[in-house]
């Protein structure tokens, strides 16, 4: 993985590079967008509401047993929108858009394809790298946004019916609104943006570099997947240590 990181960012760096082409590319921008959303909503949804509940379940009756259980809105609010909600929607769009985006690329690649659209004077990074670039950039913030309220409000219900915390909604709400702050949700915007750069790029170019036969895309959907989520870990700390400072201010 780490070998091919200069192609990445050159990758990264052609098809910046080629913005001026989003207006003439924005048919398939907006149905690369609606892909990513009508993928993944459904799956966002579930995942939100269950993590803010487990949040909630293991940091609720510790927070009771010590007296401070009104304070656990803030923790859940500010674990989700720091860190819980990019983090698992990176890893969601990993495995669901970024294989999809490996895994089409990688055959037009095997199956000649972009050597046909090069025959026609195509350039394959602005018909297919730009549009699923800039909608998964849109599209995971969006998510994100989507899972931090979705998760707050799991978080919220296991409060309300687990008896060993047995907080009311208003509590919870009104100590998650005093804790976090716009400051928070931008970091975690930031950070989901950061990681849609990551996982749509790393799947472009392993789609891209797919040689082999149907079995070198298995082994191309595998890699962008596995090399998207580490990826997204890795700078996921660079960014925390980056971000924590403004968080204090």
């Amino acid at each position: 993985m780490f070998q091919n990181i200069g192609e990445i960012l050159l990758l990264l760096w052609r098809t910046l590079c080629s913005f001026p082409q989003l207006w003439r590319q924005r048919r398939k921008i907006f149905e690369q967008l609606f892909e990513i959303g009508n993928r993944s909503l459904l799956m966002a949804c579930i995942l939100s509401l269950f993590i803010g509940g487990v949040v909630s379940l293991q940091s609720g009756p510790v927070l009771a047993e010590r007296g401070i259980a009104n304070a656990l809105g803030g923790l859940v609010g500010i674990s989700l929108a720091k860190e819980l909600s990019p983090v698992m929607m990176a890893v969601l769009i990993a495995g669901r858009i970024g294989s999809a985006m490996a895994a089409e690329i990688g055959s037009m690649r095997v199956y000649q394809e972009i050597d046909a659209l090069k025959t026609m004077n195509i350039n394959p990074i602005h018909y297919l790298v730009l549009p699923r670039l800039v909608a998964i950039c849109v599209a995971v913030p969006m998510l994100v946004v989507f899972s931090m309220l979705v998760g707050w409000l799991g978080g919220g219900f296991v409060a309300v019916a687990n008896h060993r915390i047995a907080l009311t909604f208003q509590t919870f709400f009104s100590n998650l609104q005093d804790v976090v702050q716009l400051k928070h949700v931008i970091n975690g915007l930031i950070k989901s943006l950061a990681f849609a750069f990551v996982i749509g790029t790393v799947s472009c170019h392993q789609g891209l570099t797919t040689i082999g036969g149907p079995r070198g895309i298995g082994r191309s959907v595998t890699k962008a997947v596995v090399n998207s989520i580490v990826l997204v870990l890795i700078l996921d700390y660079y960014l925390t240590r980056v971000l924590l400072p403004f968080d204090h201010d």
